[in-house]
C-alpha cells in the first residue's frame, strides 16, 4: 500500500509560538496539534489535491542555500498575489525569470524569520487538481 499523501512537517525552531504565528499570518498555515491561530482550520492545516514532489538533493546542491537540509516547497494558486502581500508586509521575495518553466510552473523563494527558506510553487494549469 503506498503512501497517500504528507502527513506533517515538523522542524526545530528557536521560538516555535511566534514562528508558527508567522506561518499562519503569511501563508495562512495553520500549525495543528490543538493550536488555534489564523489560517487553521479548526486543529489541523488542511490541502487540496494536487501534485507532491518528494526530492533528495545531491549534497553539492545550490538550488537552496548549502547551510540548510531542506527547503520547504509550497504549492500556491495564485503567486502573484501573495508576492503582492509580502511585499506589503516587508517581506523580502525572490523571483528568477529562469526558475520559472511552462512544464514545471513558476516558483519564489522567501525565507521565514529564522531564516527557513521557502519556495513557493504555481504549478501549470494542467498540474493542478482542482
Amino acid at each position: 500500500m503506498p503512501v497517500e499523501s504528507i502527513g506533517g512537517f515538523f522542524f526545530r525552531a528557536k521560538d516555535p509560538d511566534s514562528l508558527a504565528t508567522w506561518y499562519a499570518d503569511h501563508l495562512g498555515i495553520g500549525p495543528g496539534l490543538g493550536r488555534t491561530t489564523k489560517g487553521a482550520e479548526g486543529p489541523y492545516w488542511r490541502i487540496g489535491g494536487g501534485p507532491v514532489v518528494f526530492q533528495p538533493f545531491p549534497e553539492s546542491s545550490t538550488y537552496f542555500p548549502p547551510d540548510h537540509r531542506y527547503m520547504l516547497n509550497l504549492r500556491v494558486s495564485n503567486l502573484e498575489g501573495m508576492l503582492t502581500r509580502f511585499e506589503r508586509s516587508g517581506i523580502a521575495a525572490e523571483t528568477r525569470p529562469e526558475w520559472d518553466d511552462p512544464v514545471y510552473g513558476r516558483f519564489a523563494r522567501i525565507h521565514d524569520p529564522e531564516g527557513n527558506p521557502i519556495e513557493l510553487w504555481e504549478p501549470p494549469a494542467p498540474l493542478t487538481d482542482g
